[in-house]
């Protein structure tokens, strides 16, 4: 056995053997482990079905051959006496393959919580336009992760980077610098997908427009005004703005005054507040809040209705609102109760009848 004993590459046989064998051991271990745990989740997601559990089995998946190799060569090379240039190589051959490997993973992570976030704009909330900015989050998204991934690759490699960042970071100046409209409109339409403020299909009110929300873009937000005509806003300057968002009104408080005249009967001006109240409580959608004596007005006793609608249609609404009037008008017809209105009262002064005046008077 002496021949194993002899030197090759500042090594003796039998330690390259061992190297070979810590090789060779170390990749099955980890194409076992890779198997088994694949296998395991798989079977698990069969048993109990699982998003979660489905996104580790791909992620096992996709860990690449190329890993094990470059893990198990490393392992491999700490048993022998390499140069440092040797081993300086081949640990950097270990941190490329995981940092590339990192960068797939991550790659599948964004790709799986945009499809999710997709999935739940188109068959939750109807928004199709949220998912195309989500298409564009998640480009975005990979580019910035894979231009991590090299400035790390080549940090690793010995390549200075402070200079190449120094200069995309100019270069990223300028070109924000020149686009910033763009942009601007860009991060804006990503903040109303992860915000929310409202979403495609909800009536909103900005300024003195309103309308139903069509489609928000990657620049631009377009809405269908009541008049038929379509409104289309830049994101950064909807988000600047007021919006009113109707749609997420979960009940709609709705106020209203009349007017009874002066001589009305003080027994039937202390009956009118609860008879609002049976005539409001009466109503399937509708809420009592408070009906009271306001003031004394122009033209008789003022009375503060108060009253909130359960359902946020605007149609609703309406409904309810006419209904408690027509019902108030009977009632208060029933009972001889007048609704004050606009009189005018002309007092007439007889003149002087001037052809009886005497000589001396005139």
């Amino acid at each position: 056995m002496a021949f194993l004993h002899r030197a090759f590459a500042s090594n003796e046989l039998w330690v390259w053997f061992l190297s070979l064998g810590i090789f060779v051991v170390t990749f099955a271990v980890l194409k076992l482990a890779k198997w088994v745990t694949h296998r395991r989740l798989l079977a698990r997601h069969q048993r109990a079905p699982s998003e979660f559990v489905r996104l580790m089995a791909d992620l096992a998946r996709r860990t690449q051959t190329v890993v094990f190799l470059a893990v198990s060569l490393f392992a491999a090379s700490l048993a022998l006496n390499l140069t440092p240039a040797a081993s300086r190589g081949v640990g950097l051959l270990a941190v490329l393959a995981l940092i590339v490997q990192m960068a797939t993973w991550g790659t599948r992570l964004i790709t799986y919580w945009v499809n999710r976030a997709i999935k739940h704009k188109l068959e939750e909330e109807h928004d199709a336009a949220s998912a195309t900015t989500l298409n564009a989050v998640a480009f975005l998204g990979k580019i910035v992760l894979w231009a991590v991934a090299l400035l790390l690759a080549l940090d690793n490699i010995g390549i200075d980077i402070t200079a190449l960042i120094t200069g995309l970071g100019i270069a990223g100046i300028a070109v924000a610098l020149a686009l910033q409209n763009v942009l601007g409109d860009l991060f804006a339409s990503i903040a109303i997908v992860v915000d929310k403020p409202f979403l495609v299909g909800d009536f909103i009110v900005v300024g003195s427009f309103a309308g139903t929300v069509e489609r928000v873009g990657l620049k631009t937000t377009r809405i269908r005004s009541l008049s038929g005509e379509q409104l289309v806003y830049a994101n950064s300057e909807l988000l600047k703005s007021a919006v009113q968002n109707y749609k997420r009104m979960r009940e709609r408080r709705a106020l209203f005054t009349f007017t009874l005249p002066y001589p009305t009967p003080y027994d039937q001006l202390l009956s009118v507040p609860s008879l609002v109240r049976e005539v409001i409580e009466a109503q399937p959608n509708a809420r009592f809040d408070r009906a009271h004596l306001k003031e004394y007005g122009e033209l008789g006793f003022v009375h503060e209705v108060v009253y909130f609608v359960l359902v946020p249609d605007f149609t609703a609404y309406r409904d309810v609102h006419q209904a408690i009037h027509h019902e108030l008008l009977r009632r208060f017809r029933d009972r001889g109760i007048e609704f004050a209105y606009p009189r005018r009262v002309v007092h007439i002064q007889p003149s002087l009848d001037r052809s009886k005046e005497g000589p001396d008077e005139r």
